[in-house]
């Protein structure tokens, strides 16, 4: 699908730069730029809705771990313990 994009002249002539300095068309440039921009903002998205029914299933069941419990679980498996997580509690 053409897309056309405005670009004031200073942003142009950085795009145009960097796809020299990368030997790459300005058009690929921006292309990856673009997904790039799409992916990250739909992950963003993904997390904000994992925190919001995190927070809907707590409010619900008010299971949950202390942060010195996630802590002291994410620091064994950072020394290579890998063992499961803690069980959840009221």
């Amino acid at each position: 699908m053409a897309t056309s994009v405005k670009l004031d002249e200073d942003l142009k002539c950085r795009v145009q730069r960097l796809a020299g300095v990368r030997h790459r068309s300005a058009h690929w440039i921006m292309r990856e730029a673009i997904r790039d921009y799409v992916e990250r903002e739909e992950k963003r998205d993904a997390f904000k809705q994992d925190a919001l029914h995190a927070w809907e299933a707590y409010q619900e069941n008010e299971l949950h771990l202390t942060q010195a419990e996630a802590d002291a679980w994410l620091a064994k498996l950072e020394e290579g313990d890998n063992r499961e997580a803690p069980k959840c509690h009221v």
